[in-house]
């Protein structure tokens, strides 16, 4: 009949072939997914096979090195009594053979030592020379590791003195170190908030630029400390890139982390929150401060005197005021200040204790770049923050610049007192 449209009868069978794709579809689908696999393990599977034929029948250079290319780094070296101790690992491309040991300082002699597991050292192996010397407190010496092939690598003890051994006493008197130079300090600032919340409007955001000045001389030191124990890094292990990951994944974790946070209470980020992250970025830094510490006392390059302890507490002072900097005008319960300063504290001891007795310059590397980038992402919070309660355009006036300006002086003069 001109006019009428025949209807599609409606039933269940209809709506499941408007839902699947044809039968033609669905295999030129599969075959589409097969083909992006492939494409994606061929290379892989390529690249094995030239390794397998690389490894079984070599490059086919003659290129032979005119002399061997040995390599070895020490890693630590300690001191017991009668008794000095080498932490060594081999970063050259070959195994290394320890054949000879000399010890001493303008006149070296060689000495009788045993390697532990192994005087033949795999590319990336470890093991501990133990050389029984009498050697004596307070002066230098020069410890000598000759291979097979008479390669030389040298170690310089600039001052000799015993290792610190994990024991009670020990413990004790680390664990007392750090809190002298992490846990007071950072208390006694927190204990400054009654008088910032007594000042006026202006001079609590000159406390917070305070802080912000505070924070930065804080990052620039900690970049620096990790740049310098990058030296001590095995070539293999990177201390540069290490900086560069720690460095860069901090701020990114912390950023992850605190808009969780800031989603899930449904605001814009309250002080408290900033105050935690804060001393949590503190926390991380002192952590790797105190590893700083603990290896030069186990060194002998540190007294644990007065002076020491007094300058620690100076300048890490500072830091508690940067904690409780941003709660000046927030209500909150009092428990919280405990719990920001224990954050903030008490990473320093166990620093401390894993530094002298069982310092690593990687590790050193990795917590002092962490810090630095967590102390970073808190100087944009606090910008940030500044900008939303102010809701200026610009944070440039006097005021402002006068505290930034004055937590870099506090950090630089008290910095004056620590010689680490």
């Amino acid at each position: 009949m001109a006019g009428t449209v025949a209807e599609k009868p409606v039933g269940t069978s209809t709506l499941r072939d408007d839902a699947q794709p044809a039968p033609a579809e669905s295999g030129a689908l599969a075959h589409s997914r097969i083909a992006i696999i492939a494409s994606a393990l061929l290379p892989v599977m390529l690249l094995a096979g030239i390794l397998y034929f690389l490894v079984r029948r070599g490059t086919g250079l003659n290129l032979a090195p005119p002399a061997p290319i040995e390599r070895v780094e020490f890693e630590r070296v300690e001191l017991y009594p009668g008794e000095i101790r080498a932490h060594v690992i081999n970063t050259g491309p070959e195994p290394v053979t320890i054949a000879q040991v000399q010890v001493g300082w303008l006149n070296r002699a060689s000495w009788e030592f045993t390697v532990t597991p192994n005087a033949t050292i795999p590319r990336l192996g470890r093991a501990i020379v133990r050389i029984p010397y009498p050697w004596v407190a307070g002066e230098p010496y020069e410890v000598v590791l000759l291979t097979a092939n008479t390669l030389v690598f040298t170690h310089e003890i600039a001052i000799a003195a015993e290792t610190p051994v994990a024991g009670g006493s020990t413990l004790a008197s680390l664990a007392l170190l750090g809190v002298y130079v992490g846990v007071i300090p950072v208390f006694l600032g927190i204990g400054w908030l009654p008088f910032l919340r007594a000042l006026p409007q202006r001079w609590y955001y000159f406390f917070l630029n305070l802080t912000v000045g505070l924070l930065v001389f804080l990052g620039v030191d900690a970049l620096h400390e990790a740049l310098e124990s990058a030296a001590r890094v095995p070539g293999p292990y990177q201390g540069v890139a290490l900086i560069l990951i720690g460095l860069s994944l901090s701020i990114l974790l912390l950023y992850a982390i605190s808009g969780r946070v800031k989603d899930r209470e449904g605001s814009g980020g309250s002080g408290l929150l900033l105050a935690y992250t804060i001393a949590l970025s503190i926390g991380v830094h002192n952590l790797g401060e105190g590893l700083a510490i603990g290896g030069a006392y186990a060194l002998g390059e540190i007294a644990t005197g007065t002076l020491l302890v007094l300058g620690f507490t100076l300048h890490n002072l500072t830091e508690g005021v940067a904690v409780v900097a941003p709660v000046v005008r927030a209500r909150f319960r009092w428990g919280h200040l405990l719990w920001l300063g224990l954050i903030a504290g008490l990473p320093t001891i166990a620093g401390t204790m894993a530094g002298a007795l069982a310092y690593s310059a990687l590790w050193s590397v990795l917590f002092l770049a962490v810090g630095a980038g967590a102390i970073i992402q808190v100087v944009i919070e606090i910008t940030r923050h500044q900008i939303r309660e102010s809701g200026a355009a610009s944070l440039a006036n006097a005021f402002n610049v006068a505290g930034f300006a004055a937590g870099l002086a506090v950090m630089y003069v008290t910095g004056l007192f620590v010689t680490v």
